[in-house]
């Protein structure tokens, strides 16, 4: 485990391993926490026994998520403080390719759809909404609104085509079909703000949530009743969860404590590791799916990156 600090003037809000190169990332920036000034887009190599910095390219709005094309092996996308998307040439600094309009307030999640032919992007804002976007056109082809309150969170289904869940700061777990535009199961997962969710990459039922109230919840959209389990142990808000790409039942999950947290929600208990190596927020984590129980993650205010395994 090994930490690196760079950039002092920003603060990372989320990170993302390439599904291209295994070693190669990405990380959104804000500064002053995303209150005021400008964001920038840090693509960076881990190259033994140092991370370099190959790419930064800065916007004129904090940056609050990012995420991988899966169809181009240098292009990102993310998400803006002024309601935009930007698609990026990681390797040319010149600026991003494309800017997509649509959100009234800030972008605070985006997503690249992972289904096997198809190419979409969602967007999630404080203006209530989460937008579909074509990349090629650089259209929105959906809006659809049922939140009441912004969105924090929006990641498509690995396993189900134009399926899609979003959390919210009105408390609620919502999974949405684009093809027929409307929301088809509402949770109330959280009697809080949720943060994030995520799907179980080998079970198309399972999501996880993250929620201010310190907690994380396992659902099974097939019987949303009661939570699958309920997983306690932090004690700020959970700002980011992930499930495993290799194991069922196992997910990581970042906190304002300055934890990162392993679960195995299969087991009792079901703690597996707390790290304790932050000195300050931790907003962002993502899995490797090239090296199995290699996790990445970025704070502030130095936006440390951090690999743990």
């Amino acid at each position: 485990m090994w930490c690196v600090c760079m950039c002092s003037a920003r603060h990372g809000y989320a990170v993302e391993i390439s599904p291209f190169f295994p070693n190669r990332l990405a990380c959104a920036t804000s500064q002053y926490y995303g209150i005021a000034g400008c964001g920038t887009l840090l693509v960076l190599e881990q190259r033994e026994p140092d991370i370099l910095l190959l790419n930064s390219l800065d916007w004129n709005d904090g940056l609050f998520d990012v995420t991988w094309s899966e169809s181009n092996e240098h292009v990102a996308v993310t998400g803006g403080g002024d309601g935009s998307l930007q698609i990026w040439d990681t390797a040319n600094p010149r600026g991003p390719l494309r800017v997509l309009k649509g959100h009234t307030q800030e972008v605070y999640a985006v997503d690249w759809s992972q289904t096997r032919g198809e190419n979409l992007l969602v967007s999630g804002s404080w203006d209530h909404t989460a937008r579909v976007w074509d990349p090629e056109s650089c259209q929105s082809v959906a809006t659809l609104q049922g939140h009441e309150g912004v969105l924090y969170s929006t990641v498509w289904s690995p396993h189900i085509p134009a399926c899609f869940a979003s959390t919210s700061g009105d408390g609620m777990l919502r999974v949405w079909d684009v093809k027929a535009g409307s929301c088809q199961l509402a949770i109330p997962a959280h009697k809080a703000e949720i943060l994030s969710c995520d799907w179980c990459k080998y079970d198309q039922s399972i999501v996880v949530t993250g929620a201010i109230d310190c907690s994380l919840c396992v659902w099974d959209v097939r019987s949303a009743g009661q939570p699958v389990a309920q997983l306690l142990g932090h004690s700020y808000a959970v700002r980011r969860v992930k499930f495993s790409p290799f194991y069922k039942t196992v997910l990581a999950s970042c906190s304002y404590d300055f934890t990162v947290r392993f679960w195995d929600y299969s087991r009792s208990p079901a703690l597996l590791d707390t790290v304790e190596h932050h000195s300050e927020f931790v907003c962002g984590l993502d899995f490797n799916l090239h090296i199995p129980n290699q996790v990445k993650c970025p704070t502030g205010p130095q936006s440390n990156l951090v690999e743990a395994d």
